[in-house]
């Protein structure tokens, strides 16, 4: 008993640790990454005995120091309890719906196989969904609790916009349930390790292109990033539904945007992209199309998964941010369009077509 806890101990302190700082390396790569789009240098100040690090130093050190440090401020009017409680909400619910994305396929020492992911569930799909519909009470309460009229409307525009984007983001999904016939996000990873025609993997992308692109963008419109960055849209509403909030409770919304790319990253990655699979390696080690085989040992095949996993889900998240720092944000009718009359009504027709094709070829 205490073995498994330990193993899960382990399980959960691995994820943390590519996710949290995967985080903060995010908001140095945009930092950069929109200093180099716009033709200047970025933040690079900070720096310890002169090494700035092309300011990781800045990003990575300085500003959660100055962060923890700052003042907690809460308006006057402002309910106290809900406007400390409402950075927690927002976070947690992202955080925890890792628990149950596969990073490899299982791990065997000794006679005990561990499968490398923190809870197997066979229902994983819908306890992600679960997960991250609860971030919308934290934008919420984040808006309501804070007694500003731009915080309030900051946070009525992002639960609206998070909970039409739902739908699509749900039809997505549906397709690819009705694809791989399973709810089981590492049973879904194992089936795209068998190839086509012999040579070519057979990863989600190929079967469900429509689904990814709708995944995709109700994903970026979920974690509420440019160009859907109606709830915070500076230009109107100052920061939005986090306008009065100071020290770590910001940083905890901050933080909170870039995790939720990692979840959509991670999500891409195992529905479309093969999730940990690498072509051509399979349990025992590589077997290559033109004939020959490579055995490995079992623990460098894991290693190579969770490498493949990880620049997978790295790849996505620069991707984002190059759309972050590339298109001009969206009029608030223009999104509510976009989701409802557009991305919903094709998640629609997606599922009646994959339905029928499962029909006709099964």
């Amino acid at each position: 008993m205490l073995l498994e806890i330990g193993i899960i101990v382990v399980k959960i302190l691995a994820v943390i640790g590519l996710v949290l700082p995967l985080a903060g390396m995010l908001g140095w790569i945009e930092r950069k990454g929109s200093a180099l789009i716009q033709d200047r240098i970025g933040a690079n100040r900070a720096s310890i005995f002169g090494f700035a690090g092309a300011g990781l130093v800045n990003t990575m050190m300085a500003d959660p120091l100055k962060f923890a440090t700052k003042e907690d401020i809460i308006p006057r009017g402002a309910d106290r309890f809900l406007h400390t409680l409402a950075p927690c909400v927002n976070l947690f619910p992202v955080l925890v719906a890792f628990a149950v994305i596969p990073f490899a396929d299982v791990l065997v020492v000794g006679d005990r196989i561990i499968n490398m992911q923190i809870a197997p569930l066979g229902v994983g799909i819908m306890y992600v969904l679960a997960m991250m519909s609860l971030g919308v009470y934290g934008v919420v309460l984040g808006g309501w609790a804070s007694n500003n009229r731009w915080s309030l409307l900051g946070g009525i525009r992002g639960s609206a916009q998070m909970i039409s984007y739902e739908l699509p983001l749900g039809l997505a999904i549906v397709a690819m349930v009705l694809t791989y016939g399973t709810f089981d996000l590492q049973a879904m990873a194992r089936a795209q390790g068998q190839l086509l025609w012999g040579w070519l993997p057979a990863w989600g992308i190929l079967y469900q292109p429509v689904a990814f692109l709708i995944l995709l963008i109700a994903g970026i419109a979920e974690s509420k990033r440019i160009p859907f960055d109606l709830p915070e849209s500076e230009s109107e509403l100052i920061s939005g539904y986090f306008t009065e909030y100071s020290g770590i409770k910001h940083l905890m919304f901050f933080m909170t945007d870039f995790v939720e790319v990692i979840i959509v990253s991670a999500l891409l990655t195992t529905f479309f992209f093969g999730g940990w699979q690498v072509p051509y390696l399979t349990a025992s080690g590589f077997v290559f199309p033109w004939g020959g085989t490579l055995d490995l040992p079992n623990l460098v095949i894991v290693v190579l998964q969770m490498a493949s996993f990880t620049l997978k889900i790295v790849f996505f998240c620069w991707f984002q941010i190059m759309i972050r720092w590339t298109i001009p944000r969206f009029r608030y009718d223009q999104l509510m369009h976009l989701g409802w009359l557009g991305l919903l009504p094709l998640g629609f027709a997606n599922i009646i077509v994959t339905a029928v094709m499962i029909l006709a070829f099964q």
